[in-house]
C-alpha cells in the first residue's frame, strides 16, 4: 500500500504557508488599533486592554475544551505571567505609535527586534557573534535612523516608541527561552493573556488616574466597535497559537523571514484604510532593515550548518 503520510518537505511547506498567512493577518491588529483610536476615539491603552481582555475571553474556552483545566496549570507561572506584561507593555507602546504614525512606518522601525535579540543573546548568554553580524546590527540600526528621522521630526519622541516595543518584545523572546518546553504553549498563550489583561488593567486606571489621554478609560461606543475589537482579540489569540504551530512544522531559519510580510500588509492597510504610504527615503531604510535582518538569519544558517558538520 502507498504511504500516505506528509513528508518532511510537505509539513515545512505547510509551516511556511501558515506563517506567511499569519503575517499577512496580523497587522489587520493594528489596522483595528489605529483606527479605534482615530475614527472611534477609544485611546491606545483601552484599546490594548480590550485586546488581551478579548484574546483570553475567545481563547480560553478552546483550550479549556483541549486542555481542560491544565492550561491553567503552568510549571513557571512567574515567568509566564512575566511574558504577559512584556507582551502588553510591548504591545501597548505599539498601538500608541500608530496612532500617530503610519503603520508601515512603525512596522519599520519595530522590525530593529532581530538586532536586538541577537545582540542581548550575544552580551547575556554569551552566544558567538562575529563582526559581520555585528556589522549587520549597525547597519540595520542606521536604516531604522532614515526611517525615523522624517518621523522625529513630526511626531517628537513618540518615533522611538517602534524602538521601545522591540526591546521589550525581544525580552520577552529571551523568556520563552529560558521557560522552553516546560509548558505546552497554549499553556503559555493563555498564562500571557491573563498577564496582559490584568497589567493593561493596572496601568490603564493609573494612567486615567493622572489625567493621560492615551489612557482615558470607556467603554465601545457601537456595535461595529465591539466587533472589531471581539476580533482584535481573537486575532491575537488564534494567529498567535497557528504561529506556534507554524514553528513546529518548519525550522526557524525557514520561517524567520516570512516576518517581514507584515510590512507588505501594513503598507497596504495604510495607503488603504489611511491614505498612508512610505516615501523614497522610508523605503530605503525599509530596504536596509530588511536586508540586514536577512542577512542575520543567512549568516545563522550557515553557522548552523558548519556546527552539524564538525
Amino acid at each position: 500500500m502507498p504511504d500516505n503520510r506528509p513528508s518532511g518537505t510537505d509539513t515545512t511547506i505547510k509551516g511556511m504557508a501558515l506563517m506567511a498567512g499569519c503575517m499577512m493577518v496580523l497587522p489587520f491588529m493594528d489596522a483595528i488599533a489605529k483606527y479605534m483610536a482615530n475614527v472611534e476615539g477609544m485611546s491606545p491603552g483601552q484599546v490594548n486592554f480590550y485586546r488581551f481582555f478579548f484574546q483570553l475571553i475567545c481563547i480560553l474556552p478552546f483550550l479549556l475544551a483541549m486542555n481542560g483545566w491544565s492550561a491553567l496549570s503552568a510549571k513557571r507561572p512567574g515567568l509566564n505571567l512575566l511574558r504577559g506584561v512584556l507582551h502588553g507593555a510591548a504591545s501597548l507602546m505599539f498601538f500608541t505609535a500608530v496612532k500617530y504614525m503610519p503603520l508601515a512606518d512603525v512596522f519599520a522601525i519595530y522590525f530593529v527586534e532581530p538586532f536586538i535579540l541577537t545582540a542581548l543573546s550575544a552580551v547575556f548568554l554569551g552566544e558567538k557573534v562575529g563582526w559581520r553580524r555585528w556589522l549587520a546590527i549597525v547597519v540595520g540600526f542606521g536604516g531604522a535612523m532614515i526611517v525615523i528621522q522624517p518621523s522625529y521630526a513630526v511626531f517628537g519622541l513618540t518615533s522611538l516608541l517602534p524602538v521601545a516595543c522591540a526591546f521589550l518584545y525581544a525580552l520577552y523572546m529571551f523568556l520563552n527561552r529560558a521557560i522552553g518546553e516546560a509548558d505546552a504553549p497554549v499553556t503559555m498563550q493563555t498564562m500571557a493573556g491573563i498577564g496582559g489583561t490584568l497589567f493593561m488593567g493596572a496601568v490603564l486606571v493609573g494612567g486615567n488616574a493622572m489625567g493621560q489621554e492615551d489612557f482615558a478609560i470607556s467603554l465601545p461606543t457601537s456595535w461595529l466597535a465591539l466587533i472589531l475589537l471581539v476580533i482584535l482579540g481573537s486575532i491575537s489569540g488564534y494567529a498567535h497559537l497557528i504561529v506556534v504551530r507554524a514553528f513546529r512544522m518548519a525550522p526557524l531559519s525557514v520561517l524567520a523571514p516570512f516576518q517581514y510580510f507584515e510590512i507588505i500588509a501594513a503598507t497596504i492597510l495604510g495607503y488603504a484604510l489611511f491614505d498612508d504610504f512610505p516615501t523614497v527615503s522610508k523605503w530605503v531604510g525599509i530596504l536596509i532593515i530588511v536586508g540586514s535582518g536577512l542577512f542575520i538569519l543567512w549568516r545563522e544558517q550557515r553557522r548552523a550548518a558548519e556546527r552539524r558538520q564538525v
